[in-house]
């Protein structure tokens, strides 16, 4: 058995490293400023090494130390590029493996993985979201809330598929049907929304009783017929590396000739087959940002790429309104959630904002056709 005094220095090194290395982004272990982090429990220095990601969420979780910017400290963190510094932890290795052995995203896991964060509870979606319940980027170009920011992105989204009173319009991976509901009041068209979360689908289905809006609870590779619009946001992110290609088969198989799909997407900016470990544990399961190459490849042959529009820096913005809904109505949700799922809440919402702000993560809405004979004009 270790003496006290071997322990102790055991502590001393591992918090002198850490130290080091956050001191390489300007972040101050105790320090002064917004994005410093304060350090709670002792046990946090050896967490980290021997978990990097992973153990960096889940010390935040148990307490073990907080930070008044969270963001900030995440924008530090990957401006200064410090997880080539991390140590590949177990967690990390499993995680890769699983990716690259297991389709982790085939049509039973894919319901378990969306169970797991769409149906939590719909309670804490209305808190947190627009009055329209969109869990995608908004558009924040003229907008000023995010209620306006998102109906911005609904509009942008219908204004580039060129909707037109009477079409068919599929739209994979709903949520609860924001985008079906503003397409049918607005652009007067007929929906198709296909989801595999069922409490998504309950609600949707509510929300849209009365409009030509029809709620599927399938998975996109069960999707048959044919549309004059395909749209997706946000769901691709959950598709897998493996399942790519028959994604885009889907889409072309269900496009009509002279149709137009739209992809809006989180996007990397490096290729990678899977995703941070701690989001996918504990966030969304088995995820993966996909990189524009790995989009090109997937619809060689099968579409025509007829625009792609980055604004990933909304995204950012997004998340910060997401955060102050979220805490702001705390006291009503805190009944049904516990405090752990508070700071884990929080802790997403932030990292994923201090990822956007560092430009690591994209925002991309890509256009596909067959390849239409006269062209797209692009809009914005």
């Amino acid at each position: 058995m270790k003496s006290a005094a071997t322990l102790s220095l055991s502590v001393s090194r591992y918090e002198q490293k850490i130290k080091d290395v956050f001191a390489q982004a300007g972040i101050i272990i105790n320090g002064s400023n917004k994005y410093d982090i304060q350090v709670n429990d002792s046990r946090f220095y050896s967490k980290i090494l021997a978990n990097g990601s992973v153990g960096l969420g889940e010390s935040f979780v148990d307490g073990w130390w907080s930070c008044e910017r969270l963001d900030e400290f995440f924008t530090k963190i990957i401006d200064a590029d410090l997880a080539k510094l991390a140590n590949v932890d177990p967690g990390t290795k499993r995680v890769a493996f699983e990716a690259k052995f297991f389709n982790l995203q085939n049509i039973r896991k894919a319901i378990n993985n969306a169970s797991a964060h769409y149906n939590l509870g719909n309670d804490l979606f209305q808190a947190m979201l627009d009055k329209r319940m969109t869990y995608t980027c908004a558009f924040w170009q003229d907008a000023s809330t995010l209620d306006e920011a998102q109906e911005a992105k609904l509009d942008l989204v219908c204004r580039k598929l060129y909707l037109e009173p009477g079409m068919s319009v599929l739209d994979i991976g709903c949520g609860w049907g924001s985008f079906a509901k503003f397409a049918a009041e607005k652009y007067k068209v007929r929906v198709t929304a296909i989801n595999v979360s069922s409490e998504q689908v309950k609600l949707g289905s509510e929300l849209c009783k009365d409009l030509p809006v029809e709620f599927k609870l399938q998975d996109y590779r069960l999707i048959e017929g044919k549309y004059d619009r395909i749209v997706s946001l946000g769901m691709f992110e959950h598709v897998g590396l493996k399942n790519y290609r028959t994604y885009f088969e889907v889409i072309n198989s269900c496009l009509k000739p002279n149709g137009l799909a739209l992809l809006h997407t989180i996007g990397a900016s490096v290729s990678s087959k899977y995703s941070d470990p701690w989001i996918s544990k504990y966030i969304f399961p088995n995820c993966l940002i996909p990189s524009l190459k790995q989009i090109a490849e997937a619809v060689e042959d099968l579409l025509v790429i007829e625009d792609v529009h980055n604004f990933g820096t909304d995204y950012d913005q997004t998340l910060m309104a997401w955060y102050h809904n979220f805490t702001s109505n705390w006291s009503r949700l805190q009944s049904n959630y516990s405090d752990r799922f508070y700071r884990m809440w929080c802790y997403y919402l932030l990292c994923c904002a201090g990822a956007f702000r560092a430009r690591q993560n994209q925002l991309w809405q890509i256009v596909l056709s067959k390849g239409i004979k006269n062209g797209y004009l692009s809009l914005r």
